[in-house]
């Protein structure tokens, strides 16, 4: 308003009394002169004037009736599909307008009908139901979704909180809603008895059935039918065509309005394993757990707490103890410990200006290394960083455990961990499983499979026969003397250390480590454990947890017993 009256004022040429002041204002050639005379009192005012507008801006939590109105004007515009009006009430214009104008154009969806439910504080949820139209092929559709409001903050105006989940709640930012032939053909995913896999019967699939899909579809024979489906920014049914694989969540399909002809995939799923996964992470709001055979790297099951994102096989988390399963084979390769000889487990360590200390501030007096390994004692391995070059720990995940470089061929796509090259404090942080490390569920549950068997397996959900995938190497086998006490190390810690009550009853072919990895931010830490019993390994993370052995190890022991 400031400044179109402003503008207005131009061809004025008639002095104007302010604040008791005269100004004059000359008209030119499409520029004025604004000359004040009489010092500060102008000023004083404008400064006046300011601090009024900016009192005026209101502030604070919204009002149920600035809440419903800023999304009751969202919903009729987008309902009427004035996608213009409907941009203009969120607090991002361009993104709104581009997905909106899509949900017609490129997902034919129409006789769309909005209907606001129970407002919570600053969200409304509201549902979809509309009809799906292509090439003579029409189907309804109907679903959930919601939005919040949000206060715009240099004028105060209540405006939707823009984001793509808006408009469908599998979006992310950056993906779109199209309906079409579908650039991949369906596919039949069937247990290693020859079951088929739904999410019906196993909900945590969801994302694994999802990436099969993507991966096999076209070389599983299959047809492609029409259907509504997420494509994913950057995916390769995406206008970026990036390659196949790339992807770190495939895309979904969300409505068939015509079934294609699924070509069959078979994996390495256990129908009875894969049922006993999905009960235990039922248990836990954020639990994620693998189970592979570690003789060969077969993936029998796999599950997660949440379906929307597969933590299992693409977290990317610090590891905690977990993780000194590693640095102990390192340690023991290198001669810096042995398993019953006396080992350092001071209550602190100092090291590259960081003190470490262990959990509750004890320490072992005159104990062995196994002892520090089966209680989890931080500072039996921090004392050692001084002996140990920068790289070493990356060199041991890599070179003995096929672990952080980034070529594991599982049929879906997956994080294969993290060990960077790092100094000082950080390294030896990385030592217990904290500092720049990060690993999932997949990568410890082959760490503890590659302490068990001496060899590195790649883990594998669909056999490399399927469509002649190689699978990745590691270049050294754990020495005959490391794997035994590393064996051994990880037994007495089952029968006699952290994980022993969750792992009570289960024999002496057992061995397991815990870990708890501190996050900032949360109150509790992460809770992980890993083990292996027989030729069944397994492990497991439940975030924000607390001790892994009370966390996850209760989930992971029962995987192992179900598979005994």
């Amino acid at each position: 308003m400031g400044n179109r009256g402003r503008a207005g004022e131009r061809g004025r040429t008639k002095p104007a009394v302010i604040g008791g002041m005269i100004a004059v204002v000359v008209a030119g050639a499409g520029f004025g002169v604004y000359t004040v005379y009489g010092g500060g009192a102008a000023a004083d005012d404008s400064a006046s004037t300011a601090a009024e507008r900016k009192a005026a801006v209101k502030t604070g939590p919204l009002s149920a009736a600035e809440v419903k109105s800023a999304a009751t004007t969202f919903l009729t515009a987008w309902q009427s599909g004035d996608v213009t009006e409907a941009a203009a009430t969120t607090n991002d214009t361009a993104a709104a307008r581009t997905l909106l104008t899509g949900f017609g154009k490129e997902a034919h969806i129409k006789d769309v009908t909005l209907t606001p439910g129970t407002r919570t504080g600053a969200k409304m949820p509201f549902s979809v139901k509309g009809t799906v139209s292509y090439k003579g092929q029409t189907k309804p559709l109907a679903y959930d979704s919601q939005l919040t409001v949000v206060r715009r903050a240099e004028d105060g105006k209540p405006l939707v909180d823009w984001q793509s989940a808006v408009v469908h709640p599998d979006l992310q930012d950056g993906d779109r809603l199209v309906t079409g032939e579908a650039g991949t053909p369906p596919v039949k995913a069937l247990d290693r008895d020859g079951g088929e896999l739904t999410t019906a019967k196993y909900p945590s699939l969801g994302t694994v059935l999802d990436g099969l899909r993507e991966k096999y579809g076209k070389k599983a024979g299959g047809k492609a039918g029409i259907e509504l489906r997420v494509v994913r920014k950057g995916s390769s049914a995406d206008s970026a065509k990036a390659t196949e694989g790339d992807e770190e969540t495939p895309d979904k399909t969300l409505l068939e309005l015509s079934k294609g002809t699924p070509g069959t995939v078979r994996t390495t799923l256990n129908p009875s394993l894969q049922a006993t996964a999905e009960e235990q992470v039922s248990k836990k709001p954020k639990a994620s757990l693998v189970t592979t055979k570690a003789s060969t790297g077969e993936i029998l099951a796999v599950a997660n707490s949440g379906h929307g994102f597969n933590t299992a096989f693409q977290g990317s988390l610090a590891p905690g103890s977990t993780m000194k399963v590693i640095t102990a084979s390192l340690l023991l390769d290198k001669g810096l410990a042995s398993m019953d000889k006396q080992h350092p487990c001071p209550k602190y360590f100092k090291y590259g200006g960081w003190k470490f200390q262990n959990d509750d501030k004890f320490e072992i007096k005159g104990g062995t290394f196994k002892a520090s390994f089966a209680r989890s004692c931080n500072t039996a391995f921090i004392s050692q960083a001084p002996e140990l070059s920068d790289d070493d720990l990356t060199k041991q995940a890599q070179e003995v455990f096929g672990l952080g470089k980034n070529d594991w061929q599982i049929g879906v796509s997956t994080f294969d961990g993290a060990v960077p090259v790092q100094s000082d404090a950080q390294m030896a942080a990385s030592l217990i499983g904290q500092g720049a490390v990060r690993m999932n569920p997949l990568n410890m549950a082959s760490v503890v499979a590659t302490a068990k068997t001496g060899t590195f397996h790649q883990p594998y959900l669909v056999s490399p026969d399927v469509d002649d995938r190689t699978l990745a190497k590691a270049p050294r086998s754990l020495s005959s003397s490391t794997r035994a006490q590393l064996q051994s190390m990880l037994q007495y810690t089952a029968a006699a250390g952290t994980a022993a009550e969750a792992m009570a009853g289960l024999g002496s072919d057992s061995g397991a480590k815990t870990g708890s990895a501190e996050v900032d931010g949360q109150k509790k830490p992460n809770g992980w454990f890993t083990a292996w019993k027989g030729d069944l390994a397994a492990a497991g993370v439940v975030q924000q947890g607390g001790h892994g052995g009370e966390a996850a190890g209760p989930l992971v022991a029962a995987m192992l017993k179900a598979g005994s």
